[in-house]
């Protein structure tokens, strides 16, 4: 990355530049979110994972990319990438359905949603160049929806798409025309299939589940309830398929309580929304579940002292900058 000192801000999520630059060391998901986040916020470059995933070699992807590459039809290499890619991100799993519409959906798994913006933006930006390179096809989503809301360059992202993108939605998802599934793979290679595919298999049926990772999955189901008034114990244990008190004495062996889990996240998520000065303080509150402005101002000024008007205030001063230069992203091939 030209003009970014990266080993400091690697340290800060937890890397080196040998795990960078050496593509055999596997980074989790959390540190990739952390290591992006910081880098963006280093360029001033609130698109990072829009615009990597635009000129990244999508060959760079490896086994998920040639698993899609070497299938007969779209419908099957999304079904692929979807049923292998959490072999090699162990954070995001992807969900295909083939009917009227072709939906990719995207949910994240032992990883709290609410931080990402970049690796979301990148992969469903990296799913549609993938869709159009393979068919040879200039594809146009039917919609793309994503969780986080808009700021004011995402204008950019709707010219890549080529349609206005929902954002603040309660999910993230591409979805294109059902026929779309039936465009065969130019260049399919059966041989190369059948040896992707008996590899990943094996992988697969080595795998463990991982443990620990309730904490996250509460939280990014709170996520989608909270604009709704809907985050309650009952209902995110309805969307995690246990019963109310299985999920309270699931907590509690992760040394955790709901209650606290969802005042947490509020907190986490007031501090991100305040940094978008598009969204109003109404809004926020909102997106927060609370009904009223005056709930939201009390209990943020219950978690840090200030109300967010003042807060917002605090954080906008500009901080002092060397002047003449701003930092640009360079080609960055490695996600």
């Amino acid at each position: 990355m030209a003009g970014v000192d990266l080993p400091p801000l690697l340290r800060r999520a937890g890397l080196t530049l040998r795990d960078i630059e050496d593509e055999s060391v596997p980074l989790t998901v959390t540190a990739q979110i952390s290591c992006l986040n910081l880098i963006a916020e280093a360029l001033d470059d609130r698109l990072l994972g829009f615009h990597l995933a635009q000129t990244l070699d999508l060959r760079r992807t490896g086994f998920l990319y040639y698993l899609a590459a070497s299938a007969d039809s779209l419908g099957q290499a999304l079904q692929r990438i979807a049923r292998y890619c959490g072999i090699f991100n162990e954070g995001i799993q992807l969900q295909t359905d083939i009917g009227e519409k072709l939906r990719v959906g995207f949910e994240f798994a032992g990883v709290s949603r609410r931080s990402d913006r970049h690796q979301i933006e990148g992969w469903t930006t990296a799913i549609v160049r993938c869709c159009r390179e393979i068919t040879a096809r200039d594809l146009q989503p039917l919609a793309v929806r994503l969780m986080h809301q808009r700021i004011p360059e995402s204008g950019e992202i709707d010219g890549f798409f080529g349609r206005t993108v929902t954002f603040g939605d309660d999910k993230d998802e591409v979805s294109f025309a059902g026929e779309a599934a039936k465009l065969p793979v130019v260049n399919a290679d059966p041989f190369l299939s059948k040896l992707l595919i008996g590899f990943c298999d094996q992988v697969l049926a080595r795998r463990k589940a991982h443990a620990g990772v309730l904490r996250a999955d509460v939280e990014n189901a709170i996520a989608v309830l909270l604009p709704h008034g809907q985050a309650r114990l009952e209902n995110v244990a309805q969307r995690l398929g246990v019963t109310p008190r299985t999920l309270r004495r699931k907590l509690g062996a992760e040394d955790a309580t709901f209650a606290g889990l969802l005042e947490e996240l509020r907190l986490a998520l007031a501090r991100h929304y305040l940094a978008e000065h598009q969204l109003s303080i109404s809004r926020i509150a909102w997106l927060l579940g609370y009904t009223e402005v005056s709930a939201f101002s009390h209990a943020f000024r219950r978690w840090t002292g200030r109300t967010p008007r003042a807060d917002r205030s605090r954080k906008r001063r500009p901080a002092p900058r060397s002047a003449g230069s701003r930092p640009h992203a360079r080609r960055a091939d490695r996600r």
